[in-house]
């Protein structure tokens, strides 16, 4: 009875988490979708193909000129060839250090290699320093398939504020923590034994409510959560043995 119970949680667990997963796998994301402002950091957009008779064949990224970033570099991708495209501003901008920004990248077009059916790939760009005025950067995108359709993912959020058929991806900015800004995010201290079951809980109740948070970052969390789950229940049993049999 214990095992069948064991079983029900974790399979009502896991559909719900791929029930979840599968809409936000199927848009084109920034990752991560959070940086600080005033600071550098690492974007690497994640392009799944969403056809089953058709590759992706070309990925064009357009960048903000309303709030431009200064310093763009493009790390390789094996068989793919990124051109960065510059030009001037539509208007004059003045830069935190009060320098006027006149020219800046524009946008970044990624040509010649293929993300078949089932497959995504991700193009990463270290940019900075990031605005320290806005809550956020968007980032239009167009996706090519080898059939010749285009995908232009530029849809703003909906009024009711559900998500959209092709939402824009977009960067958050969040408050400086201090420090380097050049430097990486520092890793977290690993939480006391009597907190796990708290924090597993609250990722449940995250992945339930966030429509486009990472899909595989909700399967992995449950996956931990199942296995958790089933541990503990095969330890009860074993507990409930030695009981009866002492």
């Amino acid at each position: 009875m214990l095992y069948r119970r064991i079983g029900t949680i974790a399979a009502a667990a896991l559909a719900l988490t791929v029930g979840l997963a599968v809409p936000a796998l199927a848009h084109v994301s920034i990752n991560p979708g959070t940086a600080e402002k005033g600071g550098w950091t690492k974007l690497a957009f994640r392009v799944p193909n969403e056809r089953d008779d058709a590759s992706t064949t070309k990925l064009v990224v357009t960048f903000p000129t309303d709030h431009p970033l200064p310093f763009v570099s493009v790390k390789p991708v094996p068989g793919w060839k990124a051109e960065l495209t510059e030009g001037k501003l539509p208007e004059p901008i003045v830069a935190d250090d009060g320098d006027k920004v006149t020219e800046s990248v524009l946008k970044i077009t990624w040509t010649g290699g293929k993300i078949e059916p089932g497959q995504f790939q991700e193009f990463e760009v270290s940019v900075g320093p990031l605005p320290k005025d806005v809550d956020e950067i968007a980032f239009p995108t167009e996706q090519t398939y080898s059939g010749g359709e285009v995908v232009k993912w530029a849809d703003e959020p909906k009024a009711d504020g559900t998500e959209a058929e092709h939402p824009t991806p977009t960067l958050k900015l969040v408050a400086a923590s201090g420090g380097d800004e050049h430097a990486g995010m520092a890793m977290p201290a690993a939480s006391p034994p009597a907190t796990q079951a708290a924090q597993s809980v609250a990722m449940m109740k995250q992945a339930a409510s966030s429509p486009v948070s990472d899909g595989t970052a909700r399967i992995m969390g449950v996956a931990g959560i199942i296995v958790g789950l089933v541990g503990g229940g095969i330890g009860l049993v074993g507990f409930r043995r030695r009981s009866t049999t002492a």
